[in-house]
């Protein structure tokens, strides 16, 4: 593998993911529905993850977690854990056991935005500075859930572009 295949891949991954952190954080915040921005940055690193397997999925977690943290304006390293070891288990079951599909893409992104849901579910029940009831949040969390999966969609034509990309500069002998 060259140095400048490598790069060229960072390069094309950070762009996805510091796009999809723009348009998580400065563009839908102003395009709300029912008052809900969707979650861009774990579909994003879900994808990287799955197309491009465990050790990159790991690193895009990392990144796109950190990215999180900053624009949700919460306690750090709730995100930056959660997708750090979301793309490194769908990287290593991309990397041995399911099929790199649409189907499965979008599967596993409706498996992270539920769990990202209940992080921050979970998150408002256990710090004391925030009194919401649970039962409020759970149609607030299913309309965030079903507003970031439509975008799932767009995000994918990316993700598989860069993936195949990449597959032409840096061949590993993947099959999809």
């Amino acid at each position: 593998m060259k140095k400048k295949d490598l790069i060229i891949s960072i390069f094309l991954h950070g762009l996805l993911l510091i796009t999809a952190y723009v348009f998580q954080g400065v563009v839908f915040p102003y395009m709300r529905i029912n008052g809900l921005v969707p979650l861009l940055l774990p579909i994003a690193s879900t994808g990287i993850a799955l197309y491009e397997g465990q050790y990159t999925g790991g690193i895009a977690g990392l990144f796109a977690g950190i990215l999180c943290d900053i624009s949700f304006n919460q306690p750090i390293g709730i995100f930056t854990v959660f997708l750090t070891l979301s793309g490194l288990i769908i990287g290593a079951l991309s990397d041995s056991v399911v099929l790199r599909g649409f189907v499965t893409y979008y599967i596993s992104c409706a498996v992270i935005l539920v769990a990202a849901v209940i992080v921050q579910i979970l998150q408002l029940v256990i710090l004391p500075a925030y009194s919401i009831p649970t039962y409020l949040m759970i149609p607030i969390a299913i309309q965030q859930t079903i507003y970031s999966l439509i975008l799932a969609f767009p995000i994918w034509f990316f993700v598989r572009a860069i993936s195949t990309h990449t597959d032409k500069i840096l061949p590993s002998g993947r099959t999809r």
